[in-house]
């Protein structure tokens, strides 16, 4: 089997565990693991595991004038970021987060529009507008009577300050990213993520009843930290080593898809009109907005 090959089941991998992961992690909330409980484990277990596999690669040491770089990039990335997706998961349904969490590269485009003066052309104005159309109509008209999910519209909002974050943790952690190997550079993100998360996820993990837990809900767990948020990062970053950009890009769009055929299959979610529409402007919109114009002759 070709290294690309290997590259292109590794990028669908790491597309399926996300796609699973909205509707396998919202099993276990709130009744076992409450969404910040889940934050303290998901963190704190990929803060040992990175640190261990770090003995496999380079000594290197975080120069000072990065750490404060470091620090907003573990605040979006592994704060925000995660808190605002498990506590928007819980409040809405897994068919909604699947595709609110794929509008990072609209967020992107923005700030690099904003920071970085990218110029913003036809084609990438428009894929902002559908796709915030896209999540303000999932806000303001998605609200279902369900039991599972006693906010949708917040739950809604707080998927899109999960993209929001992500998409900000992307553009901050750019430099870092390319200074420091990635064990280095997981590692120590993901260590300073423990210290900030501490004080606000403590009070939910010391509620977990682990005596009276069923033994599936431990699978989910483990699910979470090995696979979510430990093998999708290796993962991908074996596939950057050997994809283009554009191709590990496209596997953005899969992930909805696949989010919402597990979802449907299962008998976690279903799709209403509000929900088709919604999801299409914003996957068209960020088609629209990270497609490359085509280069003068």
């Amino acid at each position: 089997m070709s290294k690309r090959t290997l590259a292109i089941l590794a990028a669908f991998g790491a597309t399926l565990i996300y796609a699973l992961n909205h509707t396998i992690a919202k099993g276990v909330m709130p009744t076992h693991v409450k969404p910040f409980a889940f934050i303290f484990l998901r963190v704190t277990g990929a803060a040992i595991l990175f640190w261990l596999i770090s003995f496999f690669g380079p000594k290197e040491k975080i120069e000072k004038s990065d750490y404060l770089r470091m620090f907003f990039a573990a605040l979006l990335g592994m704060v925000i970021n995660m808190l605002a997706f498990f506590k928007g998961l819980q409040l809405s349904t897994p068919i909604n987060s699947a595709v609110l969490v794929t509008i990072s590269p609209i967020v992107i485009v923005i700030l690099s529009a904003l920071f970085l003066s990218e110029k913003v052309t036809l084609n990438k104005g428009l894929g902002i507008f559908l796709g915030l159309v896209g999540a303000l109509a999932s806000i303001l008209f998605g609200a279902e009577l369900r039991q599972d999910a006693p906010n949708i519209p917040l739950g809604n909002f707080l998927m899109i300050v999960n993209a929001t974050a992500y998409g900000s943790y992307l553009v901050v952690a750019k430099k870092l990213v390319t200074k420091y190997h990635p064990f280095t550079f997981m590692k120590w993100l993901f260590t300073i993520a423990v210290v900030i998360n501490f004080p606000i996820t403590i009070g939910e993990f010391m509620e977990i009843q682990w005596a009276t837990m069923p033994l599936w809900a431990y699978g989910v767990i483990l699910f979470v930290i090995l696979g979510t948020t430990f093998c999708t990062y290796l993962f991908n970053i074996y596939a950057m080593t050997q994809l283009r950009a554009s191709t590990i890009g496209a596997f953005i769009y899969l992930q909805p898809v696949l989010g919402i055929l597990f979802a449907i299959a299962v008998g976690k979610d279903q799709l209403t009109l509000v929900k088709v529409l919604a999801g299409c402007c914003v996957l068209v919109g960020v088609y629209l907005a990270s497609k490359k114009p085509k280069p003068n002759p």
